[in-house]
């Protein structure tokens, strides 16, 4: 049994199959890069290295997912899959042209959900109920890039949004039979275990139905880079990562669903740290360390395993 409760463990709990995440482009953009907030962007931002559909370009969506079904059922054996609109921010339009975008997934009969990740101050009430919609239908998840709960870390990194923000979002997202997951990122800059594992508890403290963690790394030609080059940002070791992501997992209800532990990066996009490479590695050994110290998901706020 594993200390936390995996997404694929959830999916497979749901439908009773495994169920393939098909990662594509619809053609979004973010407002922190194209000037509306910023040009510069999140200090860590580089999709190319964050996003295999950004790598390639002008594939159409549908020709994406029926790709991705392929790969999945050749792969992983999968019956059944969740398509996840990924790069940049996928609520940045009219709902008109959102509605356009995510209903190809009609097309394809054997997809069961839908994941649609963006920034929590780009959803309102008209695009979170055309989002509400598809759960007549679908399996629904609006995911939420939070990074940290701590005002002065979003400023630092550039975020252009606020920990109210966030706040705002998940109440109008709730009760609508959306499930909401939150990106947080391990490592971010000034931030203190303490800091990060607050982030934690404000997390479970919201009963949100899922997170992704991500170790913070740097990527060639961003800010991050810079920071790092000048010696004003030093990457977490594995160890500590493993130490503290435990440590966080603690923290979360064990309802909650763990969508990631880790990240990847393309090699010829990775500056530091080597480790994040080793996605695997990474994810065993945080396993390791949880039950070595008899440590579980939930158990620093009196809960035991669990799941939805």
């Amino acid at each position: 049994m594993k200390p936390y409760y995996k997404f694929s463990d959830y999916l497979k709990e749901k439908f009773d199959c495994r169920v393939h995440k098909i990662t594509v482009d619809a053609g979004f953009s973010c407002p922190n890069i194209d000037g509306t907030l910023s040009k510069r962007g999140c200090i860590f931002c580089e999709n190319y290295a964050f996003s295999p559909p950004v790598r390639k370009k002008n594939i159409p969506v549908e020709q994406q997912i029926r790709e991705g079904m392929e790969y999945g059922t050749r792969r992983y054996r999968a019956k059944k899959f969740l398509v996840y609109f990924q790069p940049y921010s996928n609520t940045y339009a009219t709902a008109k042209i959102l509605e356009e975008r995510y209903d190809i997934i009609r097309k394809f009969q054997d997809i069961v959900g839908v994941s649609i990740g963006t920034r929590p101050d780009l959803v309102d009430e008209k695009k979170i109920s055309l989002i509400e919609g598809y759960t007549r239908e679908y399996e629904v998840w609006i995911e939420y890039g939070l990074q940290s709960v701590h005002d002065r870390t979003l400023k630092l990194i550039n975020r252009n949004h606020t920990f109210k923000d966030f706040l705002k979002a998940v109440e109008l997202t709730r009760n609508r039979g959306i499930r909401i997951c939150a990106h947080v990122i391990i490592g971010l800059p000034g931030e203190t275990e303490e800091d990060i594992l607050e982030t934690a508890k404000e997390c479970s403290r919201l009963d949100i139905d899922a997170i992704k963690i991500h170790p913070l790394h740097v990527v060639k030609g961003t800010i991050l880079e810079k920071m790092f080059n000048e010696g004003k940002y030093v990457p977490l070791e594995l160890e500590s990562y493993v130490e503290i992501t435990s440590q966080f997992l603690c923290h979360l209800n064990p309802r909650m669903v763990i969508q990631r532990l880790t990240a990847d990066c393309p090699k010829e996009m990775l500056v530091t740290p080597e480790w994040i490479n080793r996605k695997q590695q990474v994810i065993m050994k945080i396993e390791e360390n949880m039950l070595k110290k008899n440590l579980s998901q939930g158990c620093s706020i009196g809960k035991g395993p669990g799941g939805l």
